[in-house]
């Protein structure tokens, strides 16, 4: 739990970087050249990139880890990218396990490829194209520009749902995490974009590749975005919209560079062959992650056998059939598939959380605790927090419950909703001041009117009002008491009469009332 504060501490930090405009604001932009406002430093860059990295992966499904060969010549593709782009920043390269065509770059040179988009190349110069356009969005500083803009912090103070497909599990980020949703999921500008293309292509054929390849991508992208394909609306699409300007920049702008360069088909595709031959197994996992969704357990179980036949390595198919078979309440058997799951893949946070929430069902509170802050330690998420939180509360550690819980109801999930009730069940008792809002206003004839709203998601009754007067030295004091009469709905607007009358509207100012008792209606 001690990581909550440090995360409160670390956005206060940040909030005050994007709204303090100093005088040493202005730079020179690294890649374009033209001066610019940077309220964002490289430092700061740095490390929110690095702060990210991690989490950041694992919303998105986690890192690929099946085919090492592979991993290394991405990573070798973007380094040579790296090595002749304008900004030198730790520049990092990882594949993700995760069938959505999409790719990604945080502040710092943090970037991200999915599994899903390398069987959409067709060669290597295209892959150049795509890692060279991130490699712009770091080194023109697109992502620190969107925090200055304030569209990040925002997104996070709002708590507003990002995830747009059942890999991405942004939506139960918590904490810090959540600055990364926001991060990957932003939008770029219609200026950022031609950015990042017009001098994406410039390192492709600085690199050796032929920048032409990024004309033939982009076309294809616009066919596919006609198309409507909903994997690509989910993942670059949602990011890098495409269009037909786009094309034609990049065609202007592969006429103006160097002619000829590396095209690299065969390397490329003898590199993905592996991925290509496990396709179908990752199809029959999408499928069964959608027959789930729609309850259909024995169809998605099947499907997970079906997929782990195929490739019996991949950790993501055990973890499908563990969902399946605890949709089916076989939670021994279930275990047993989560089990194998983490031996395949040690390091993904969702194996851990469905094992701890296993665990708890099954009555093993040590190891569902262990399981349940290894998740965290990989993801921070409310529905560990709040798993933790229901652990904590029946060893009566009340003060641990409200942690956890605290931390959870920020979530917009439903795990998120649950610990928002539980939260308010739990600390109502002993602080209803925070759960229901009053104020005070006067009528046509004078009479102090308490204004009530129930904030709260749970019906609210026995509520007990103090209406004071504050006095020279500050102190308030009492000089009336009510009890509101039924209950408190939920959202729910409650305005009393007090027979209190001011002479003087305007001495309302003196006046104060407080919530000092209340219940939860469980009617």
């Amino acid at each position: 739990m001690s990581n909550y504060p440090r995360w409160k501490q670390w956005l206060g930090s940040l909030l005050s970087l994007t709204l303090i405009v100093a005088v040493t604001g202005c730079a020179t932009n690294p890649v374009t050249g033209e001066n610019e406002l940077a309220l964002v430093s490289e430092a700061s860059e740095l490390k929110i990139g690095q702060s990210q990295y991690q989490p950041s992966r694992q919303m998105q499904g986690g890192d690929y880890q099946l085919d090492p060969a592979l991993i290394s010549y991405v990573q070798g593709v973007g380094q040579r990218l790296a090595a002749v782009s304008d900004r030198k920043l730790p520049y990092e390269f990882v594949v993700l396990n995760d069938s959505t065509p999409n790719a990604w770059a945080l502040p710092g040179g943090k970037i991200a490829v999915n599994r899903g988009l390398l069987l959409e190349l067709d060669n290597e110069a295209e892959l150049a194209a795509v890692l060279g356009h991130e490699i712009v969005h770091a080194a023109a500083r697109h992502g620190a520009q969107g925090i200055e803009r304030g569209l990040v912090l925002q997104g996070v103070l709002l708590a507003a749902g990002v995830a747009t497909r059942d890999s991405d599990y942004s939506q139960l980020a918590v904490g810090a995490a959540a600055v990364g949703a926001n991060l990957i999921n932003q939008g770029y500008s219609r200026g950022a974009e031609l950015e990042a293309d017009l001098y994406g292509m410039t390192y492709m054929a600085r690199a050796g590749y032929d920048p032409m390849a990024a004309v033939g991508l982009q076309e294809t992208f616009v066919r596919l975005s006609k198309d409507r394909k909903e994997n690509w609306l989910s993942g670059m699409f949602a990011s890098h919209p495409p269009s037909m300007e786009r094309v034609e920049k990049n065609r202007e702008t592969a006429r103006r560079l160097a002619k000829g360069g590396e095209l690299g088909r065969e390397r490329y595709q003898k590199q993905i062959a592996a991925l290509k031959k496990a396709a179908p197994a990752y199809a029959d996992y999408s499928k069964g992650v959608e027959a789930l969704s729609r309850k259909q357990s024995d169809k998605a179980l099947a499907l997970a056998q079906e997929a782990i036949s195929i490739e019996p390595r991949e950790a993501l198919f055990q973890g499908l059939k563990g969902d399946a078979l605890v949709q089916q309440r076989k939670l021994p058997a279930a275990l047993s598939a989560y089990n194998k799951a983490i031996q395949l893949d040690s390091d993904f946070f969702r194996h851990y959380l469905k094992r701890g929430a296993v665990k708890t069902e099954l009555g093993d509170r040590t190891g569902a605790k262990q399981d349940l802050n290894r998740s965290l330690e990989l993801l921070p998420t409310a529905d560990a927090h709040y798993l933790l939180g229901q652990l904590a509360l029946q060893e009566g550690d009340r003060q641990q419950a409200l942690a956890h819980y605290q931390v959870a109801s920020d979530a917009p999930s439903v795990s998120g909703k649950a610990a928002a009730t539980a939260l308010v069940r739990l600390d109502l008792p002993e602080h209803p001041q925070k759960y229901i809002s009053i104020a005070l206003a006067v009528d046509a004839v004078g009479r102090v009117l308490m204004q009530l709203k129930n904030s709260t998601s749970v019906s609210i009754s026995g509520i007990h009002i103090q209406l004071g007067e504050r006095r020279a030295t500050g102190q308030v004091a009492v000089r009336a008491e009510y009890q509101v009469p039924g209950r408190l709905n939920p959202g729910q607007h409650m305005v009393l009469k007090s027979n209190v009358r001011l002479a003087n509207s305007g001495s309302l100012n003196r006046w104060a009332g407080r919530i000092t008792r209340a219940m939860i209606d469980e009617q």
